[in-house]
């Protein structure tokens, strides 16, 4: 479904390849994936009202607080949508706040869809002046590789990136995703390896990356060969830990160094103090600092 790389065309809200983008950031600020979770429990957590003040307040001081200092900042979009449009324009200063401060914004919204749908989805999230554009975005292949064809050349054309749902970590995905087609392999492995088709030959990284839950059995998959990166949801909270990650990821010469470890909940229950939330932040990537990578 990949094809060769092109030349990028028109690049003027990003410099550079994702994968290139995300290998230096993570070089400088470690590998953690910090979320931007509005979910009403936390809402009340932090004592804040279920409406779009409260939203706006609990995601402006998450991701002042926290993008400052980590690679990656992840906003779930599905928690601002459910405010409808007055969400949506809090989750376009979200992502602007987080790329001010240098954080790589990876829009977690897990689009999947076909031909002129796909498309527009593409248009929305991967293309230069978009609101909503970010430096990456969650996507769903359930519908088959190939529908993500327009996300991918978007992606390319932008020097965006992409985080194709392999491996979830929800129970009800290992059904359908460790299903064996009659080609061989499971379906999952089959992602893996499309994604890594479209990133061969990339340096230092691909731009397609794959989302494999950290709580997941270790040996369900083939990541040797991915050369791009993982996030691996389900760090903190949901109880993975460093050692869970080196046992489903490998060691410094597999694919662990290629890991964005995603944290929400474990960072996002210290607010809304904001010193606290720079300090669960310090505290999770001090845990990752003991990885090999």
């Amino acid at each position: 479904m990949c094809h060769s790389l092109p030349p990028l065309r028109g690049v003027r809200g990003v410099t550079g390849r994702f994968g290139a983008r995300l290998a230096a950031a993570v070089a400088e600020r470690g590998p953690l994936c910090a979320g931007v979770d509005p979910h009403p429990g936390l809402l009340r957590a932090w004592d804040l009202p279920a409406d779009v003040s409260g939203l706006e307040r609990f995601a402006l001081t998450a991701t002042e607080a926290v993008a400052g200092d980590v690679a990656v900042l992840k906003p779930q979009s599905a928690f601002f949508e459910a405010f409808g449009s007055a969400g949506i324009a809090v989750l376009e200063r979200v992502i602007a706040a987080g790329r001010a401060a240098g954080a790589l914004v990876l829009l977690d919204v897990k689009r999947g869809d076909i031909g002129s749908t796909m498309a527009a989805y593409a248009a929305a999230y991967l293309t230069d002046g978009a609101p909503l554009a970010a430096d990456a975005v969650t996507v769903s292949p359930y519908l088959g590789f190939g529908s993500l064809e327009p996300a991918l050349t978007a992606a390319r054309d932008s020097g965006r990136g992409l985080f194709v749902l392999a491996r979830t970590s929800n129970p009800d995905g290992a059904e359908l995703q460790n299903a064996v087609p009659p080609r061989g392999g499971t379906v999952a492995q089959s992602i893996v390896d499309e994604a890594a088709a479209c990133n061969a030959g990339a340096r230092p990284s691909g731009d397609v990356g794959v989302v494999v839950g950290a709580t997941n059995r270790p040996g369900e998959l083939d990541l040797g060969s991915l050369n791009g990166p993982i996030l691996a949801p389900g760090f903190g909270a949901q109880g993975a830990g460093p050692a869970e990650l080196a046992r489903l990821f490998g060691g410094p010469d597999g694919p662990l160094r290629h890991v964005l470890p995603a944290s929400s909940r474990e960072i996002l229950r210290h607010g809304p103090d904001a010193a606290a939330l720079r300090a669960a932040v310090r505290k999770a990537q001090d845990a990752l600092a003991s990885l090999p990578r």
